[in-house]
């Protein structure tokens, strides 16, 4: 995707490194007729104090363009990027992740990134900074959320069965529901489906999943309130190897990010039971506190992918970039309605066309 990106970077450092030789040789010439004086009171031929670059000086730390090679690029009807044709573009990008909901530490690397990638390239005179800003920004984007894209239909089939999944989150995002609604796309895939209450503290748990159990006409293992979760799942999936049942979707307590004890028992479950996938659910309305805690969550038991929930809330879809930075795994899915078959596979090109449209 960023092959052509690339071949400029390359061609530029050419360059570079080619006119960084022929200042060396200049300057190696300008030595010998006219050394500079160790005494820091020494002026040049202007009455200025002479202060030869050092290793202190800060003047090689900013990367930006020379009039010479704005000039060059001129000739031939481009314009090259400098620091600061990009301070008022970014500036402008940085409001728009922000109103977005992304999270500040997130937007601030990412666009650290577009800078990167944009200065001292040449462009079409033609073509705004704005519109060129705002197209790196979208491939910066597509970077943090492509790399770990996969099918997922593709890979229940390759997977040997059954397919254990585990679903970890805070309370009330969802979590619940959401394993309901991919029980339902299972189905209807043509797969087999046991569902495994392992939320065995919250009162109501078992009614709560045993009724989505019985909507869709699929087997429920629970141990009842108070049960250890990881002995549920593990049972589960005892259960699907006896009955060539072929996903097992476990459900997990919610919990705060800050709960010790409860995320003690996801590293249990993650090393007794090893499931397929661990997969994390949160909201996409989460914002700000969506990238603390995806960090936590993806601590205790290493995360495979992400569900986001009530996207139909008016999210405006920051908690999707953020979690996908932190966490470096792909989004899965989004929930986007209340009911079983609303759950729609994420792509990143139909998402970032969303952001900005």
């Amino acid at each position: 995707m960023f092959d052509g990106l690339k071949d400029k970077i390359s061609k530029f450092t050419d360059n570079v490194e080619k006119e960084a030789e022929q200042n060396e040789e200049d300057d190696e010439a300008v030595t010998e007729t006219e050394p500079v004086s160790d005494d820091p009171t020494d002026t040049n031929s202007d009455g200025q104090h002479s202060d030869p670059i050092g290793e202190d000086s800060d003047e090689d730390s900013v990367a930006d363009v020379s009039i010479g090679d704005q000039m060059k690029a001129a000739v031939t009807g481009k314009q090259v990027v400098s620091e600061g044709d990009l301070e008022t573009p970014l500036h402008k990008l940085e409001l728009h992740l922000l109103e977005h909901d992304v999270e500040m530490s997130v937007a601030d690397d990412i666009l650290d990134g577009v800078r990167e990638r944009l200065v001292g390239q040449k462009y079409s005179q033609l073509a705004s900074t704005d519109d060129i800003a705002e197209e790196s920004l979208q491939e910066a984007l597509r970077d943090v959320l492509k790399p770990n894209e996969f099918d997922f239909g593709e890979y229940v089939s390759n997977s040997e069965k059954p397919v254990t999944m585990v679903f970890t989150g805070v309370n009330g995002v969802g979590k619940t529901t959401s394993i309901a609604k991919l029980a339902q796309r299972m189905m209807d895939a043509g797969y087999d489906v046991v569902l495994a209450n392992g939320d065995t503290y919250r009162d109501g748990a078992d009614e709560q999943i045993g009724q989505h159990a019985e909507n869709l006409d699929v087997e429920m293992i629970s141990h009842g309130q108070g049960g250890d979760p990881t002995a549920v799942i593990y049972d589960a999936v005892e259960y699907a190897e006896a009955n060539d049942v072929d996903i097992v979707l476990g459900d997990t307590a919610g919990r705060l990010h800050t709960s010790d004890d409860l995320m003690a028992q996801l590293e249990k479950i993650e090393r007794v039971v090893g499931p397929d996938l661990t997969i994390f659910v949160d909201e996409a309305v989460a914002g700000q506190d969506a990238i603390r805690r995806a960090q936590e969550f993806n601590d205790a038991a290493a995360i495979d992918g992400t569900i986001l929930t009530k996207a139909d809330a008016d999210a405006e879809g920051g908690a999707t970039i953020s979690i996908a930075h932190v966490t470096g795994k792909p989004i899965l899915f989004i929930g986007n309605g209340q009911g079983y078959s609303d759950l729609v596979e994420f792509h990143p090109d139909t998402f970032i066309g969303f952001m900005f449209d």
